[in-house]
Parts: structure tokens; C-alpha cells; sequence
């Protein structure tokens, strides 16, 4: 039989897996905000269709004689459309005006920064066209905060992934083409990134940080790491 500290550590348990440097249910910027948004959203009316069928399957189960009044048909009628379908309908619009948001900021707000981001088995390359062609970072990608930033991502051989859960969706990296993706901070801090394709043995470990400074230090960074000299 089941107990009350079960059931705290099993709600502690699925709590702690919303946060963390991975979940995208921890979102630090808006275009992740969108996301985590949509995903808890999508899980309530799937929650919603599920209890009209419970609820159902009770009323069968516990009120014998309870669906006679309806035929075969009725019932694929009323339960394949009447109950589902406007859930369904409701998390299709609210799903659509979400893209229709991260389209319309991406068209709307102006980008504070660019950068090249390369894949390769397995590793992450970053670049600052911005700054100068010999800036470049190995594994680690510096952005400002609080301004949106221009990814743009390719592969030098297989077809990665490239994902910052915090920040926004993923993208695909391919060989021999150049994807776009917009990301945002709000606030400075550090935020982990993962190759989300599996590309081989080494994929589990083909993880990167993103590092969010203020404007003026993400400037003063890039003008050391160009003192440096470029990356290997």
C-alpha cells in the first residue's frame, strides 16, 4: 500500500525535472518562454481529454444501463468528435498564434548580434563575424543579454542538432548549409547547449556553454578573446 512520502517524492521527482540547465520548461528568454508555454498548454488539454474518458469509462463501470441510451453510432459521434474535437481545436489556435509570435519577433525586433556556430563530430565551433573573423571560441558561445542574437548554424560533416533549451527551439546543422535560429537571454548568466541529432559515438558528449554577459562585457570579452588570438 502506498504511502505519504511516497507520493511527495514522486511530486519532488517530477518538479525537479521542469528545471535545470536541460529543460526547456526552465525557459530563460521569450522565445523559450513561447515554447514551454505551448508545452504546458498541450498538456492540459490532453489532461482534459482524458478525464472526459475516465469519467466516462466510470459512468459505464459504476451506472450500469448508462450508455443504452445511445446507439454504436451516438457514441462514435458524440465521443470521436463532440468531446475531443474542441480541445483539439483550441490547442491548434493557440498553438498557431504562438508561431505566429516567434515569427513576428524574429521579423520585428532588431538583432543586437551575430554569430556562426559550426558543428563537428564532436564539438562546437563558434565565430563573431561582428567583431572580426579571427574571434572564435571552441565550446563555448558568448552572447549579450537582453538583445536578440542571429545563430547561424551548419556542420562540417554529419547532421547535428544544435539546441539551447533555455533560450529557444533547436535546429538542424547541416553539412554544406547555413540554418538560422534567433535566440534571447534576459538576464546574464550561463546556460547549457547539447547537440539534439544523434551523430555517432561521441554524441552524448557533444555539449557546449553559452555564456550571457551585459552589452558592455560581452564587448569587452570579445575584445580579449581577439587579444588571444583566434581559437584552435
Amino acid at each position: 500500500m502506498f504511502h505519504r512520502p511516497f507520493f511527495a517524492s514522486l511530486i519532488a521527482l517530477g518538479l525537479a525535472s521542469c528545471s535545470g540547465d536541460l529543460s526547456a520548461l526552465d525557459p530563460a528568454g521569450p522565445y523559450a518562454g513561447a515554447i514551454a508555454n505551448l508545452w504546458w498548454i498541450m498538456l492540459a488539454g490532453a489532461g482534459a481529454i482524458l478525464t472526459l474518458v475516465l469519467v466516462l469509462f466510470g459512468l459505464v463501470l459504476f451506472r450500469p444501463g448508462f450508455g443504452r441510451s445511445l446507439s454504436v453510432k451516438g457514441w462514435m459521434i458524440a465521443g470521436g468528435l463532440f468531446l475531443p474535437v474542441p480541445v483539439l481545436m483550441a490547442l491548434m489556435t493557440y498553438g498557431m498564434a504562438q508561431g505566429e509570435y516567434l515569427i513576428g519577433a524574429w521579423q520585428n525586433e532588431p538583432v543586437m548580434a551575430r554569430v556562426e556556430a559550426r558543428g563537428a563530430m564532436w564539438r562546437w565551433d563558434f565565430r563573431y563575424p561582428d567583431v572580426g573573423s579571427d574571434v572564435a571560441t571552441v565550446e563555448t558561445l558568448h552572447i549579450p543579454a537582453g538583445g536578440v542574437v542571429e545563430v547561424r548554424v551548419t556542420s562540417a560533416d554529419v547532421v547535428h542538432s544544435f539546441w539551447i533549451p533555455r533560450l529557444a527551439g533547436k535546429i538542424d546543422a547541416v553539412p554544406g548549409h547555413t540554418t538560422v535560429l534567433r535566440i534571447k537571454a534576459d538576464v546574464p548568466g550561463r546556460y547549457a547547449g547539447i547537440c539534439a541529432e544523434y551523430c555517432g559515438t561521441g554524441h552524448a558528449g557533444m555539449r557546449f556553454t553559452v555564456e550571457a554577459h551585459t552589452p558592455e562585457t560581452y564587448r569587452q570579452k570579445l575584445t580579449a578573446l581577439t587579444a588571444e588570438g583566434p581559437a584552435p
